[in-house]
C-alpha cells in the first residue's frame, strides 16, 4: 500500500473535460485550474503535511502475519520488506517483554476490533527498544470474507515535533510583542499575529487575503510590495526597512522597522514571505531629539568660536547669520537700533520697540530676496535700510518685552514672493547688559520643521551671545571714535608750515584696532621766524599713553612759547612729567627708568604695587627738541633719552647726529645738554620714534642702518621721501607706534633780513622809523609802513627809557613781517591798562592792538621785544594807526 500518489493528474469522473494545468508556482510546480462545477483530482504539491508526519503503512492477513509492507514502514522501523513479509508483527518488531500484550491485541484486531495505541519497537532483531510508534489499526476483509487488518504507523517523535512547532508558531502569532505577518506566494496575507491586529484594529482573521495596500499609505505599500516580490524571487532577506503610516484613531504618523525573509517548505520549495515589524516611532523620535541636541551643541560651539572675533558691528552680525544659516534656519536677518549705532545711549522709542532700526545683515539659503518686516505680509527690508516695526507687530512686541516671539507664516498662492514660502519665523530680541540692542529674525520655509521649544531656546542663546559681542563692538566703536578725536586733536595738522622749512610728517598707530598711542610730533613757530621741531614717545600704548602724550605735548608748546633754550625746555618738561607720574614712589620710578636706559640703578623697588608701577611707567617718555633759526642756519638740539636725529646733506650719506642722549622725561636728577649744528640749505633733517627702526625681528642697529639707507636718495620731493622710508622699512609689525617728522632746510635769503644797530640816544627813534620805512618800501610793503613806523617807534622808545646799552633793530620777511628790538636790559616788559588820566603806559597796548601778535624773550645779553604783522593780501584792510591810537583814550 503506498502512502500517496507519485504524480500525474487523475481524470475527473466527468471524463476530465476540464482537467487542465494551471500556472507554475515559485517552486516550479504547476497547478490545475479549478473548473467551475465538479472538483478536479490533482497531485499534491511537495511539502504537504504527510511529508512532515511521515505516515507508514502495512497490512495483516487472516493468519495474523504481515502480507504487505510499505517502503515508508521499512524506512521508519528499519526493517526491510523481506524481513517483515510473512512474519508475525509481534515477533518482527515488538520487544520480547511486550510479546504477550502484542499477541492479545492482534487477536482482538483479527476479531474485527479497531485499535489505536502506542507500540514500542526495535529497529534491529534482539535490539533494545529504540522507538515508539502510534499505530492505527483498521479491520479489513479480503475477497473471501476472511478478516485481516490495515495498519497506519506514525512516529511519535515526529508528532511531538509538529506539536512543538505548532505551539511555537502559535506563541509567535499570539504572544509576540512585535508585529508578525505571513504572505503567500501571491503576496497576499495568509496570517497576522495578534499584535498586528491590535495595532491596526479588528480580529486577526480580518486581514487574511489582504495586501500591504490595506494597511499602509499607497507610496509605502508600493515600496513594501516591491520588497516582498524581490525577497520571494531572490531569497535575499531585507533588514530594517523603514515604513511610515497611520494607525486608526491616531493623528500622528508612526514609523515601523520591517524585516522580510523567505519561508521554505520541507522540500525546500518557497511557500511565502514572513515579515517582522517593530514600532520605532519612539526610538526615531529619541534619535531625532538626540541629533537635534548634537546639532544645537555644535551650533553653540561654533557660535562661541566664531562670534565675537571682530570688533566690527556688521562683521559680528554677518558671522551670527553664517552660523545659523542653513544649519538652524533657511533665512535670517539682524536689525540694530539706529540710535545706538550713531552713539546715542537712549534713543526715544527704544523702550516700546518703535524706534528706528537699521538692517545690518541678511542671509538666505533659498533666495536672495530680502526678508519681510515684522510679519510675512509686510514689505521686504534691504540691508542698510532704516525702518520701524509697527507698534502692534510681533517684532515690536519682542523688542518691547525682550521675549522671543513665534510668527506663523501665511498660506498664499498669489505668487512666488518669499513671504508665501516662509511658514515659521522666530523674532528674538538681542539683549546685552539688560538693554535691547536689536532684533534677530530666524525663518524656516515650507518643507522644514517648524520651530519648537528647543529651537526657541537655542535661538535666544545665539542672539544673546551675538548681542554681547555687538554691544562690546558698539562700546568699542564709541570709545574708539572718542580716542580718535582725542588723537587728532593732539597731533598737528597734516601740512604744518614753518619759515625756512619744508615739512612732511607721518603717524602710524601700532595697531589699527586702537589707532591711538603715545608717540607724537609737533611743529611750533617761535619768534623771529624760528621753528621748534619736537618728536616724543610716551612709554606704553593705548588711551592712557595718548592722554599722557597730550599733556606733555601741551606742556611742550607752553614752554616753547616762553622762548626757552632747548635744554631748559626739557628740564622743565621733566619736572612736569615727574609731577604727572608721581604715585607716591618717585624713587622707585626713577630707578626703573634708569634701569631701562642703562644707567646704574639704586636697587630693586620695594613694596610697590603693580598699579603703582603701571602708573609710573605711563608718564615716562623720551623726547628730542630742536630749534632751527633760518637766519643763522643753525639748529640747536636737546635730547631726553630719544634716538638721535638724522641729517642728510646733498651728495652725502645720512648721518646720525651725536646729540647727548640724556635721561627720559620723568626720571629727574640729571641735567640736559644741547648742541648747535649748522645746517646748510637743501639739507634734510629727520626726527622719528623707535617704532620705525626697532622690532623683535632685528636689532636696533640694523633698523638704524636700514633707515639711513632709505634716506640716501633724499633729493626727491619730501612727501615721496616719507613714503619711500615707510615702504622700505618694516612698518607693519604692529609692535609700536611710528612717528616720522622730516624737514628740508631753506634759510631766509639775505635780502629778506634787515638788521641795524642803534645808539642809545633819542634821535635813534627817528632813525629806526626811517630804516623801517625804507626797508618796507624796498620789499613793496607800503601798506604796512605807517603801522610799522608807529610800532617800531614805541619799541625803540621803551628800549631807550627802560633799557641800557646798544639797541638793535631787525626786520624779517617771510610768510609774515617780524620786527625785533634788542636791548641789554633783562627786565621783561609788562603790559598794563592805562587810566584815562595817565600820560603814558599805552605803548604796549597799542602794539597788541595793531599787531597779529607780540612778545618778548630773553637773550644771552638782554632781551628782545618783537611784534608780527600779517602781509597784505588785497582783501583785508589793516587797522588805521590813528584810529587805533584814539581808541586807547
Amino acid at each position: 500500500m503506498s502512502e500517496k500518489s507519485s504524480g500525474g493528474v487523475v481524470p475527473a469522473q466527468n471524463g476530465g473535460r476540464d482537467g487542465t494545468y494551471g500556472p507554475v508556482d515559485p517552486g516550479g510546480h504547476r497547478h490545475a485550474r479549478e473548473p467551475q462545477g465538479a472538483p478536479v483530482w490533482q497531485s499534491s504539491r511537495p511539502g504537504s503535511i504527510y511529508d512532515y508526519i511521515k505516515v507508514a503503512s502495512f497490512s495483516l492477513g487472516p493468519d495474523g502475519r504481515i502480507d504487505q509492507w510499505s517502503e515508508r514502514a521499512a524506512q521508519m522501523l528499519g526493517i526491510p520488506a523481506r524481513h517483515a513479509l510473512g512474519k508475525d508483527p509481534v515477533e518482527a518488531f515488538v520487544p520480547s517483554e511486550f510479546s504477550e500484550t502484542g499477541r492479545r491485541k492482534v487477536s482482538e484486531i483479527l476479531d474485527g476490533r479497531e485499535w489505536t495505541g502506542l507500540v514500542p519497537y526495535r529497529r534491529e532483531a534482539d535490539g533494545a527498544v529504540d522507538g515508539l510508534a502510534e499505530i492505527y489499526v483498521m479491520p479489513a476483509e479480503n475477497e473471501d470474507g476472511e478478516r485481516g487488518a490495515v495498519c497506519l504507523v506514525v512516529d511519535v517523535r515526529a508528532l511531538r515535533g509538529i506539536e512543538t512547532d505548532l505551539a511555537a508558531a502559535q506563541a509567535v502569532f499570539g504572544q509576540s510583542p512585535m508585529g508578525f505577518t505571513l504572505f503567500g506566494t501571491d503576496l497576499k496575507l495568509l496570517r497576522v499575529n495578534e499584535r498586528f491586529a491590535t495595532v491596526f484594529g479588528g480580529p486577526a482573521g480580518k486581514y487574511r487575503g489582504g495586501t500591504p495596500h490595506d494597511f499602509l499609505p499607497r507610496p509605502e505599500a508600493e515600496r513594501m510590495t516591491v520588497a516582498l516580490r524581490r525577497v520571494l524571487t531572490t531569497g535575499e532577506p531585507v533588514s530594517e526597512m523603514q515604513l511610515v503610516g497611520h494607525v486608526p484613531g491616531e493623528d500622528d504618523r508612526r514609523r515601523w522597522s520591517i524585516s522580510l525573509y523567505r519561508l521554505h517548505g520541507a522540500s525546500g520549495r518557497p511557500i511565502g514571505v514572513a515579515a517582522l515589524a517593530s514600532d520605532v516611532t519612539g526610538r526615531r523620535r529619541a534619535e531625532r531629539e538626540a541629533a537635534n541636541a548634537r546639532r544645537n551643541l555644535a551650533l553653540l560651539n561654533e557660535a562661541g568660536a566664531r562670534i565675537g572675533n571682530s570688533l566690527d558691528l556688521e562683521t559680528t552680525a554677518r558671522t551670527l547669520l553664517d552660523v545659523a544659516v542653513p544649519q538652524f534656519c533657511d533665512l535670517a536677518s539682524v536689525d540694530l537700533y539706529q540710535g545706538l549705532l550713531a552713539g546715542d545711549e537712549a534713543q526715544p522709542g527704544m523702550s516700546d520697540g518703535s524706534a528706528e532700526l537699521r538692517r545690518v545683515a541678511f542671509a538666505s539659503a533659498v533666495s536672495d530676496a530680502p526678508l519681510p518686516g515684522g510679519a510675512p505680509e509686510e514689505a521686504p527690508v534691504a540691508v542698510g535700510a532704516v525702518h520701524r516695526y509697527p507698534f502692534n507687530s510681533p517684532c515690536a512686541a519682542a523688542l518691547r518685552t525682550a521675549q522671543a516671539q513665534i510668527i506663523p507664516g501665511r498660506e498664499s498662492d498669489e505668487g512666488p514672493e518669499l513671504g508665501a514660502v516662509v511658514h515659521s519665523t522666530l523674532a528674538v530680541p538681542m539683549v546685552a547688559r539688560d538693554t535691547v540692542v536689536g532684533l534677530v529674525q530666524f525663518s524656516r520655509t515650507k518643507g522644514s520643521e517648524p520651530f519648537g521649544e528647543r529651537d526657541t531656546a537655542l535661538a535666544v542663546e545665539l542672539a544673546a551671545r551675538a548681542a554681547v559681542c555687538i554691544d562690546n563692538a558698539r562700546l568699542y566703536r564709541r570709545e574708539h571714535e572718542r580716542a580718535l578725536i582725542l588723537q587728532r586733536s593732539l597731533l598737528p595738522p597734516g601740512d604744518p608750515e614753518a619759515a625756512g622749512l619744508d615739512i612732511a610728517c607721518r603717524y602710524l598707530p601700532g595697531t589699527t584696532a586702537t589707532e591711538v598711542g603715545g608717540d607724537w610730533f609737533d611743529v611750533i613757530e617761535l619768534p623771529g621766524h624760528r621753528t621748534a621741531l619736537v618728536v616724543g614717545d610716551v612709554m606704553g600704548r593705548g588711551l592712557r599713553a595718548a592722554v599722557a602724550m597730550g599733556e606733555l605735548r601741551t606742556a611742550v608748546r607752553t614752554l616753547a612759547l616762553l622762548d626757552l633754550e632747548p635744554a631748559e625746555v626739557l628740564g622743565a618738561l621733566d619736572e612736569i612729567a615727574r609731577g604727572l607720574g608721581d604715585s607716591g614712589d618717585r624713587g622707585a620710578m626713577a630707578r626703573s627708568a634708569r634701569s631701562r636706559s642703562g644707567a646704574p640703578a639704586g636697587g630693586p623697588a620695594q613694596g610697590r604695587s603693580a598699579r603703582t608701577a603701571d602708573l609710573s611707567e605711563v608718564y615716562l617718555a623720551t623726547c628730542v627738541y630742536a630749534v632751527y633759526d633760518p637766519i643763522t642756519r643753525v639748529c640747536t638740539f636737546a635730547n631726553a633719552g630719544h634716538l638721535p636725529p638724522v641729517l642728510v646733506e646733498e651728495g652725502e650719506e645720512a648721518l646720525l647726529l651725536d646729540v647727548p642722549p640724556g635721561m627720559p622725561l620723568g626720571v629727574g636728577g640729571e641735567p640736559f645738554e644741547e648742541i648747535e649744528v649748522e645746517v646748510p640749505d637743501g639739507a634734510l633733517l629727520a626726527l622719528y620714534t623707535d617704532g620705525l627702526v626697532e622690532s623683535r625681528h632685528h636689532p636696533l642697529d640694523e633698523g638704524l642702518q636700514a633707515f639711513r639707507r632709505a634716506l640716501s636718495d633724499a633729493g626727491r620731493p619730501l612727501e615721496d621721501v616719507c613714503d619711500h622710508v615707510l615702504s622700505a622699512l618694516d612698518t607693519s609689525h604692529g609692535e609700536d607706534d611710528i612717528a616720522l617728522l622730516m624737514a628740508r632746510v631753506h634759510g631766509l635769503p639775505k635780502d629778506a633780513v634787515g638788521d641795524w644797530s642803534l645808539a642809545p640816544e633819542p634821535r635813534s627813534v627817528a632813525r629806526a622809523r626811517e630804516l623801517a620805512r625804507d626797508q618796507l618800501t624796498d620789499w613793496g610793503l607800503q601798506a604796512l609802513v605807517d603801522t610799522t613806523e608807529l610800532l617800531v617807534s614805541e619799541l625803540v622808545t621803551n628800549a631807550l627809557r627802560h633799557g641800557h646799552g646798544e639797541i638793535r633793530l631787525r626786520l624779517l620777511l617771510d610768510r609774515t613781517l617780524v620786527c625785533e628790538v634788542w636791548d641789554a636790559d633783562l627786565a621783561q616788559p609788562r603790559r598794563r591798562r592805562a587810566r584815562d588820566t595817565d600820560e603814558g603806559g599805552r605803548g604796549l597796548q597799542l602794539v597788541g592792538l595793531l599787531s597779529e601778535r607780540w612778545g618778548s624773550r630773553r637773550t644771552p645779553r638782554g632781551k628782545t621785544v618783537w611784534f608780527e604783522l600779517a602781509l597784505p593780501d588785497g582783501d583785508a584792510t589793516p587797522m588805521d594807526p590813528a584810529e587805533a591810537l584814539l581808541s586807547l583814550f
